[in-house]
């Protein structure tokens, strides 16, 4: 059974984007997978197909492979210059800042730290948590929740970062279990013809939900 038509963000002969659902896994892990990961599904229908970067497990949004070698190879020596995401996230407390950028070191994937930065712009501040757009500079592991979580403002219903307290009040209130973090766009250099695209991912049902949630508070 082929993605669905609505899922499909963008395709031509190169590349080929997808909207990730919170709750998807994109590539095998070293564990057994309760189905089917979207990388393997997808290749049913475009084989050969190549995933260009990830998205945590939990995060939704704009999600791009290559399709044939050349779109891949160009990606990765040119490592991924004039990339550009943005993020929507939904974090604890009302942050003072309209906007900012976050500055701070994380743990590599190997040893030692890697400098990282994240710029971010307020969007809604609420009772209890802002609505917020995110722009990572830098792509470090589970970088923006690592960073909102070190200046004290951890998304909402973030388990491995968030406050414990917070999240379970959160979850008793609005019935939510998993964090809100959607890649909302992307803009790059067409890998092959250099040309400018940019991808946009429309807002899942569940994080309009909760906003609308609380707004209404």
């Amino acid at each position: 059974m082929p993605v669905a038509a609505d899922r499909i963000l963008y395709q031509d002969e190169h590349l080929l984007a997808v909207n990730k659902l919170s709750g998807e896994l994109v590539v095998r892990g070293k564990g057994a997978v309760g189905r089917l990961p979207l990388l393997d599904f997808l290749r049913k229908e475009y084989p050969g197909l190549r995933a260009l970067h990830r998205l945590d497990f939990e995060t939704s949004g704009v999600l791009l492979f290559a399709r044939t070698k050349a779109a891949a190879d160009a990606v990765i020596s040119s490592r991924f210059a004039g990339w550009r995401k943005t993020y929507q996230t939904l974090v604890m407390g009302r942050l003072a800042r309209t906007q900012g950028s976050i500055s701070k070191s994380l743990p590599s994937r190997g040893s030692g730290t890697v400098p990282a930065e994240t710029r971010y712009r307020t969007l809604e501040r609420f009772a209890n948590s802002s609505f917020v757009e995110a722009e990572p500079l830098t792509g470090r592991q589970h970088q923006i929740r690592r960073h909102f979580a070190a200046i004290g403002h951890p998304l909402v219903l973030d388990q491995e970062y968030g406050h414990r307290k917070f999240n379970g009040i959160f979850k008793q209130e609005f019935g939510y279990q998993r964090f809100f973090l959607h890649a909302a766009s992307l803009s790059l250099p067409h890998p092959v013809t250099g040309k400018g695209l940019r991808i946009e991912a429309p807002m899942p049902e569940q994080f309009k939900k909760v906003l609308r949630a609380l707004r209404s508070i």
